[in-house]
């Protein structure tokens, strides 16, 4: 293997996290646990940087509270692109940190690196961030994920009562199911405190592109929508275009309320330490780590945003009704009949499919109000 790089290295130099009683706390161990837990090297990899107010920076808030849990070195390594790079990432936590349990968290990082990682080294641990392991691949390797699309139907409510022109943008990346879900579900959360209201989506085509979806936000506002959310790696630039041109905003991924102080309603956020408190508390433990994991806003994997001076007061009280509900499980956004935009039917009458419902899994449409294409 060939040696990491000095930059490399400190990047990635170890961090041993000193909790004392809040830090325990905080992360739901007791002092007799504390004690009782086994020294663990665990490493995140993340695709871009770890600050980008987006889904590296939601990974990375929860690996800064992983550092205060007791017997656990943390390294990481950020910008690593979704190539060879990542296995020789992989490798090097392996070799030169000790590393016995790994997040890649990346889409891309699964199909072929983790897998064959995870063939080569049988006695490490690899957990990935996205919906792709099934039981025909490695037994020490895996998929964790959350169900967020609840939240961008609270998301959807919160824009409702926002919006004077009741038309509302969604910049997304590619239209995958997992993206899908989350334009449909915003759209039917604003629909289902006005029917009118329509939701335009623009597809930038790539998880990153600051330049296009800076573009497709300036699109968006001529063409009279008031109220932004997105489904892109970092959303940044969105959310600093919507404040400077005067619309509100709903955030996705982390918090964004700093980058729009003012426009900004609430947010759809991960809330990774859940999933990565269980599975360090399972290899602490000796315990099998889990190959397929997932979880809503009722089991802690997602959580909104605070709310933002901009939203009123019946938009809070009407988000907090509906997450009520939601908390109490089997919620279901997407309910019969339902159609698509050219008029199809995607969820007969009578019918109502909850986050985990295996037909969403291959959501391919856009649902009635909403103005765009998935081609």
């Amino acid at each position: 293997m060939k040696p990491p790089n000095p930059t490399s290295l400190s990047r990635r130099r170890l961090l041993r996290g000193t909790a004392g009683a809040a830090g325990l706390a905080a992360i739901g161990l007791t002092s007799e646990q504390a004690r009782a837990a086994k020294d663990l090297t665990v490493g995140f990899i993340y695709v871009g940087p770890k600050d980008d107010y987006g889904y590296n920076q939601a990974h990375a808030e929860a690996a800064a509270m992983v550092k205060k849990m007791p017997g656990i070195k943390v390294v990481e390594e950020e910008k690593v692109p979704e190539t060879d790079d990542v296995s020789k990432t992989m490798e090097s936590m392996i070799k030169l940190d000790g590393a016995t349990l790994l997040f890649p968290t990346s889409f891309g990082y699964f199909d072929p690196y983790v897998l064959k990682m995870a063939t080569k080294y049988k006695d490490i641990q690899f957990r990935h961030c996205g919906g792709l392991w099934t039981n025909k691949d490695p037994m020490n390797a895996g998929s964790y994920f959350g169900y967020i699309g609840m939240c961008q139907y609270l998301n959807g409510i919160a824009a409702a009562h926002a919006t004077k022109t009741k038309k509302l943008g969604f910049i997304a990346a590619k239209p995958i199911p997992q993206v899908l879900i989350n334009v449909n579900s915003f759209a039917l959360g604003a629909r289902s405190v006005d029917p009118t209201i329509t939701t335009s989506v623009i597809f930038t085509g790539e998880w990153s592109m600051p330049v296009k979806e800076a573009e497709a936000t300036n699109s968006l506002i001529g063409q009279g929508i008031d109220v932004v959310t997105c489904h892109v790696d970092g959303p940044k630039v969105i959310m600093e275009t919507a404040e400077r041109r005067g619309i509100y905003t709903c955030g996705y991924h982390a918090d964004q309320s700093k980058l729009a102080p003012k426009g900004y309603l609430t947010g759809a956020e991960w809330n990774w330490i859940t999933v990565y408190k269980q599975f360090i508390a399972d290899a602490q433990g000796g315990k099998p780590i889990p190959n397929f994991t997932r979880g809503g806003l009722a089991e802690g994997f997602v959580k909104m945003s605070p709310f933002g001076p901009a939203l009123s007061e019946a938009g809070r009280k009407n988000v907090t009704a509906v997450k009520a509900e939601i908390m109490k499980g089997g919620y279901s956004v997407f309910k019969g009949p339902l159609k698509d935009n050219k008029g199809n039917v995607v969820v007969p009458a009578g019918k109502a499919y909850p986050e985990t419902a295996i037909e969403l899994e291959s959501c391919n449409y856009l649902v009635d109000g909403v103005v765009g294409s998935t081609s």
